[in-house]
């Protein structure tokens, strides 16, 4: 095959050089502009579909299609931190408008159920790139020791080894034989746009109660485990669930206490990979405020590193500082942002509830809430500090056992 063929989305034997011949979609929206006209309904997406379908880069196998939401990351990330780095002004302006516009980008995403690499691609690209800046700018003044950075890489390496670890499988409960049912990879932008929510309150609140409009599609089963939590039938799977199992309209699977959908990993959060995100998310935390600490030691000799990140006179002197102390607000705003996630699955763990429970308590109203709020306590599966961590340590280390009803 050429390196530059492709089957596009309709299926048919395209290739690169043609990529901006035969858009119907395109000249027609032209020729309505140049007339005047409204566009027809659609028009835009049509639009978008084919100029995604259309992003290839050749390779032996033919053409690879690239992923659209991988692209915005790396082009604005670095254009965005250098014109910030120009002046102190441009830089409070785009630090702050940055958080916006992520916020901006989840909401809609969340809104249309839809799956995206764009989180999971500026995390990424967001290491890759303060790690550039740390080698070129900082290292090179002599301040930082090369144990240091060694301890650095370090942490990075074992972040991204966790990081590898939290996006394997979060425990998928197995799909019946003989159930037809869509990869989870691409449920989210099919079958699950418009469906039911996929969430079941563990309270016992009626089924048929909507969710956002939505109906949840869920059925209370009467068989009973052990301890006298019922378990679910999923609709949307056709299997039993067991206790704390949900199922994610992302992923359009059930999962073993499920937690959440964490949009940084682009992956469900579960009973196989809670504790390897819990460790992803502590080495980051240690690796970016000993990088922080080291960059403001070097551009802001003289201050410690809470009052260099404030007031630092000579940040601005030349273009190697700003940028390096414009990485370090950023890197500062992530962190902050990580940290409350950190925090808050380190509370909620401390009472033993997952966010999805927590959740479905706050729209049931049967959970009460703790300091200040940051934690609901169900009350359900508390059996104190010692024993919930011990719970947590334990998860995934023995395979789960299927139970009679399971199997039928």
């Amino acid at each position: 095959l050429c390196c530059c063929e492709y089957v596009d989305r309709r299926g048919r034997r395209n290739h690169l050089a043609a990529c901006c011949c035969d858009c119907e979609e395109l000249d027609d929206s032209c020729d309505r502009w140049l007339t005047c006209k409204s566009l027809p309904p659609g028009a835009l997406e049509r639009i978008a579909d084919t100029i995604a379908d259309r992003l290839r880069v050749p390779w032996f196998s033919g053409a690879v299609k690239i992923n659209v939401s991988l692209v915005p990351p790396l082009v604005l990330l670095p254009v965005f931190l250098h014109v910030a780095a120009l002046h102190f002004l441009l830089g409070l302006i785009i630090l702050t408008s940055l958080p916006v516009v992520v916020l901006w980008y989840y909401y809609l995403t969340h809104r249309r159920k839809e799956r995206t690499l764009f989180f999971l691609s500026l995390g990424l690209f967001s290491l890759a790139y303060m790690y550039y800046v740390f080698l070129q700018e900082v290292v090179p003044r002599g301040y930082v020791e090369y144990s240091q950075v060694v301890v650095l890489t370090c942490g990075l390496i074992l972040m991204l080894a966790a990081l590898s670890r939290a996006k394997r499988d979060p425990g998928y409960l197995p799909i019946p034989a003989g159930n037809e049912k869509p990869s989870h990879q691409g449920l989210a932008n099919k079958s699950v746009r418009g469906s039911s929510s996929g969430l079941h309150g563990i309270s016992g609140a009626a089924s048929s109660r909507a969710v956002n409009g939505e109906a949840k599609g869920y059925c209370r089963m009467s068989a009973e485990q052990p301890e006298g939590v019922k378990k679910d039938w999923c609709t949307k799977c056709q299997l039993v669930r067991p206790a704390r199992a949900g199922h994610c309209r992302l992923c359009g699977r059930c999962v073993r206490r499920l937690d959440h959908h964490c949009v940084w990993i682009n992956s469900c959060v579960g009973e196989q990979n809670h504790q390897a995100f819990i460790l992803a998310l502590s080495f980051f935390m240690l690796t970016s405020v000993y990088g922080i600490t080291l960059t403001l030691h070097t551009i802001c000799r003289g201050r410690t590193p809470f009052v260099a990140l404030f007031y630092c006179p000579g940040a601005y002197s030349d273009y190697s500082s700003a940028l390096s102390f414009t990485c370090v607000w950023y890197c500062a705003i992530v962190t902050a942002g990580m940290g409350y996630i950190l925090l808050i699955q380190l509370l909620n763990i401390s009472y033993n509830v997952t966010e999805r429970e927590a959740r479905l308590a706050l729209r049931d109203n049967t959970g009460r809430r703790l300091l200040g709020g940051l934690v609901i306590d169900t009350g359900q599966y508390n059996r104190g500090l010692l024993c919930n961590w011990g719970h947590f340590l334990s998860l995934g280390s023995s395979p789960p056992q299927r139970s009679a009803e399971d199997i039928v």
